[in-house]
C-alpha cells in the first residue's frame, strides 16, 4: 500500500523569507523513508492557512498530513487550534506518545494534536528538526497500521496453530 504524505511547515518566519525551513525537508525526508509518496513540504504561516492546507489535504484525500510548528506557547501559535476545528476524532495516544519521546524537558510544552478528518491521519509535530525527528521515531512505525485502520483494516492476526 502506498502512503499519500503531505509535509507542512507552519512558520510564519519561514513563509516570509526570514530564515530558512529546516525541519520541512527532514520531514519529507523521513516520511520518505517511511515507504511514503510525499508531496511538500509547504510551509505556510500559521494561523488560517493551516486551517485552509489541512481542509485541502482532507478533500485532496491525502492519506496523512503531518504538520512541523506552530504547537508551542507563543500568542502566534495556532496550529493546534486549526487542526481541532478540521479533526473529526481525536487519537490521544499519537500527540501524547511524541510529548513523551522529547529529548528536552520543553518537549511537554507541545501542543501538537493528532487525529483523523475523511480518510485522513493529521498530525502536529514539533517545529524543531530534533521534534520532527522524535515525532517521527513515533509516527512512522504505526504509519501503515493506523492508515489500514482508518480506510476499515483490522488488525493483523497471527496464523492459526496447525490443528491435529
Amino acid at each position: 500500500m502506498t502512503v499519500r504524505a503531505l509535509a507542512v511547515t507552519v512558520s510564519t518566519r519561514a513563509a516570509g523569507g526570514v530564515y530558512e525551513d529546516r525541519s520541512g525537508p527532514l520531514l519529507a525526508e523521513l516520511l520518505r523513508e517511511w515507504g511514503c509518496q510525499v508531496d511538500g513540504p509547504r510551509v505556510i504561516p500559521d494561523g488560517t492557512a493551516v486551517l485552509t492546507v489541512l481542509k485541502q489535504a482532507v478533500e485532496d484525500r491525502y492519506d496523512v498530513v503531518v504538520t512541523s510548528g506552530g504547537t508551542g506557547l507563543t500568542p502566534t501559535d495556532q496550529t493546534p487550534e486549526m487542526t481541532k476545528a478540521v479533526l473529526e476524532r481525536e487519537v490521544p495516544g499519537i500527540a501524547e506518545a511524541i510529548r513523551q519521546r522529547g529529548s528536552v524537558a520543553t518537549a511537554i510544552l507541545s501542543r501538537g494534536l493528532a487525529g483523523t478528518a475523511g480518510g485522513t491521519l493529521i498530525v502536529n509535530l514539533p517545529g524543531s528538526t530534533g521534534g520532527v525527528r522524535e515525532g517521527m521515531a513515533v509516527l512512522g512505525p504505526v504509519l501503515s497500521h493506523a492508515i489500514s485502520q482508518i480506510n476499515g483494516g483490522d488488525h493483523p492476526r497471527p496464523p492459526a496453530p496447525p490443528r491435529d
